[in-house]
């Protein structure tokens, strides 16, 4: 693939490895028993603490992948995995994962205008995926690994529509289709809690340090001056 630096700063690349096994591995995993107070109380601080920030949502393939690579953006306070894109309401991971419903895995971006732009956050997006394989990152196949970039209103279509004119103008995919879907923001459904911050916990999860930690430390090379100071 072709890369090349515009005014967008383009940069892209493949992701690789299988996202499917995650169904059967999630079933190892040991949930957090906190009180359900506690748990009540983090989530009043956690939501007055976002409530400052602007949010965004992306879908481009895994979620535990996506998820880190926006956490690592200086000016992302948050990032939610989730479903988003679909008509059914609370889907669950394993609907999702089978692809019995028509959400794609998501993710929310709570971050600071101030610091980082939706420009930026939309080159970040493109910039750590590849957009033209349809319903596919990798070997991993379904429409619930789809690319899509969402937009709350019309300035934020503009900016994505304006992006993917760019990458075509300039040929970057050589003549390849991008399949990204830009789609009004309807509703966002948080995944499970065994899903969130799934990186950061899980370190050594087979396809984390096969698929996740890989295509995160390809983001950081191309993107330096996007991360956080704790993130290089």
């Amino acid at each position: 693939m072709k890369i090349l630096k515009t005014f967008f700063l383009v940069l892209s690349f493949l992701v690789l490895g299988s996202c499917q096994s995650k169904a059967n591995e999630n079933k190892k995993v040991v949930i957090d028993t906190m009180g359900q107070e506690e748990n009540k109380e983090m989530a009043q601080m956690s939501s007055q603490d976002l409530s400052a920030y602007e949010t965004a949502y992306f879908a481009s393939g895994c979620f535990w992948c996506v998820e880190a690579i926006f956490e690592s953006v200086r000016g992302v306070k948050e990032v939610v995995s989730g479903y988003s894109g679909g008509s059914e309401e609370n889907p669950s991971y394993e609907q999702v994962a089978r692809g019995q419903t028509t959400h794609a895995e998501a993710v929310e971006v709570y971050y600071d205008p101030k610091v980082i732009s939706f420009v930026e956050l939309v080159q970040v997006f493109f910039g750590s995926h590849d957009p033209t394989t349809l319903n596919r990152q990798g070997p991993d196949r379904g429409p619930q690994y789809r690319s899509v970039a969402f937009y709350k209103n019309v300035q934020e279509k503009k900016i994505i529509d304006g992006y993917i004119a760019a990458l075509k103008e300039q040929n970057v995919y050589e003549g390849a289709p991008i399949t990204t879907e830009v789609t009004e923001f309807s509703k966002f459904w948080k995944a499970e809690e065994y899903h969130q911050d799934y990186e950061r916990k899980h370190p050594n999860n087979s396809y984390i340090t096969n698929v996740s930690i890989p295509r995160l430390n390809r983001f950081k090379k191309n993107f330096g001056d996007y991360l956080k100071k704790d993130s290089h």
